[in-house]
């Protein structure tokens, strides 16, 4: 009894320690992951002001580029004024060099003049042989019908055209924005914050551009829409319009590294929980087996050691009923030695298979008590429930059973001491057998109805704690049932149950 509270304290001790360690090792943990959280949080901040920032510049750039555009727009109205006032004029006399100005001043704008036949009149602004390209078609033609063209009137009712297109300067500055709208795309998507990044039109629905995402989102819709609602959700998105795109809007929600990082406490507790259950299931199944192999030992060179002594003793009998003594101390003399083989025998099957064979467990829990009976004390009642009349059959090793009910009916006799009352109850309901064992002994704390099983638990001064735990492997083991306390009260008494099934091939 000793042994097992010093072990139940050891084990609360060493719980403590281990608790303690996982305690200090993941609030030790917990912290560096919330600093480095931190400053993963605080580049995101930085990344998302940086791109706010850059936001509004591209936005101010975009804006700046249309007011060049609306700047050409009217310069081109100028120049197709001054077109008009030239080619109409039919006074010789008349001061055209205003308009005249006008036109040498465009140095940017490219402008194509044509009749009404497409008949290419003069060209400003462009570089191609006027020799061999006479009329405005092809891709000249598609080049420079993007804006409307100036139409004007002039001598007897004729007209001409006036084609225009971008300036060459604005051309320029327009391919330097669509450069910085790229890489402004680029530095959203591939950020070195390894930000999840969702670029989208106005509908919120439609991709422009993604990163630091597996492309299986991007691909499932529904997935899709579910990790914008959740971008939504952690930070407001930005929004941004481009002339050539439109409104777009820029998701973006923490680094897979901070999620990792929340999350790395919990796994790391359930890392050391699996790793610590584990290791006690290993530790616990070398122990179930290291002991199996002790029992199977001291059983058999327990057989081994009887067999000798108990082989002169049957031999003796056998002369002294030669010698025609037959009284009654011969009789219970020859019960002994046969009690003594059937222990010999029990002692040699520990650690081998069984055999299981039908017996009727009312006349095998009548013999094993009748025997006992006869040497306890005349003031300890028995009482057996049914009688011998009735008949419950279940699969059992006979000897192995045997000697269960016996070492639980001695425990309860030891129990009661000089006197007292033991009754079996035998009962059958639903494919199971049950044996109540009671007696009106001194009672288990309820504390110690398991602890009861474990081998070395004891009592008894002079017991060796080994019974029980015997019962109980013989139970489990070997007939595949159950024993357990099933009722107990200080000074109340006691009973045990055993619980067989009647077809042991369904367990």
């Amino acid at each position: 009894m000793n042994i097992y509270a010093q072990k139940t304290r050891w084990k609360l001790v060493l719980l403590a320690v281990a608790l303690a360690i996982v305690g200090i090792s993941l609030w030790y943990t917990n912290l560096l992951v919330k600093k480095v959280a931190h400053e993963e949080k605080k580049n995101i901040r930085i990344w998302a002001d940086a791109i706010q920032s850059k936001t509004k510049l591209v936005t101010y750039i975009e804006e700046f580029f249309q007011q060049i555009r609306i700047e050409d727009r009217k310069r081109v109205q100028l120049l197709a004024e001054a077109y008009k006032q030239v080619i109409r004029t039919e006074d010789p006399d008349a001061n055209l060099n205003f308009y005249v100005a006008i036109i040498r001043s465009n140095e940017t704008i490219p402008l194509i003049l044509t009749d009404e036949e497409g008949r290419i009149l003069e060209a400003t602004n462009i570089d191609f042989d006027k020799d061999t390209v006479l009329f405005l078609d092809g891709a000249l033609r598609e080049e420079f019908t993007r804006y409307e063209p100036i139409e004007f009137r002039y001598y007897k009712e004729r007209k001409r055209y006036l084609y225009y297109k971008d300036s060459r300067l604005y051309t320029e500055l327009r391919d330097v924005l669509d450069d910085l709208v790229k890489s402004f795309f680029d530095e959203v998507v591939i950020n070195a914050a390894s930000v999840p990044v969702i670029i989208t039109d106005s509908t919120k629905r439609n991709v422009r551009a993604w990163g630091n995402l597996p492309s299986e989102i991007i691909n499932d819709t529904l997935m899709l829409q579910r990790t914008i609602r959740e971008m939504e959700s952690d930070n407001t998105p930005f929004e941004i319009t481009l002339a050539d795109q439109g409104k777009s809007y820029i998701f973006y929600q923490g680094s897979y590294l901070l999620t990792q990082l929340t999350l790395y406490p919990v796994i790391q507790l359930g890392i050391i929980a699996l790793f610590l259950i584990a290791g006690y299931l290993l530790f616990s199944t070398a122990r179930r087996s290291e002991q199996n192999q002790v029992w199977v030992g001291l059983a058999k060179e327990t057989a081994h050691q009887l067999g000798t002594p108990l082989s002169s003793m049957i031999a003796w009998l056998e002369i002294m009923k030669m010698e025609g003594k037959n009284d009654e101390l011969l009789i219970e003399l020859t019960k002994d030695v046969d009690r003594l083989e059937k222990i010999t025998e029990r002692f040699s099957k520990i650690g081998s298979v069984p055999k299981i064979d039908t017996h009727n467990i009312v006349e095998v829990v009548h013999n094993s008590i009748a025997y006992l009976k006869t040497r306890t004390s005349h003031r300890i009642a028995y009482q057996i429930n049914p009688g011998l009349e009735t008949a419950i059959y279940a699969p059992i090793n006979l000897h192995l059973f045997e000697w269960v009910i016996e070492n639980i009916t001695k425990n309860a006799v030891d129990a009661m001491g000089a006197s007292g009352k033991f009754i079996a109850n035998i009962t059958q309901e639903n494919g199971y057998v049950h044996i109540d064992l009671t007696d009106t002994g001194k009672g288990i704390p309820k504390s110690k109805y398991k602890s009861i099983f474990r081998p070395g638990y004891t009592s008894k001064k002079r017991g060796w704690g080994l019974g029980l735990s015997l019962a109980e492997r013989i139970i489990k083991n070997y007939h595949r049932g159950k024993i357990f306390v099933k009722t107990s009260g200080i000074d109340k008494g006691t009973t045990f149950r055993i619980t067989l099934r009647k077809n042991i091939g369904k367990l």
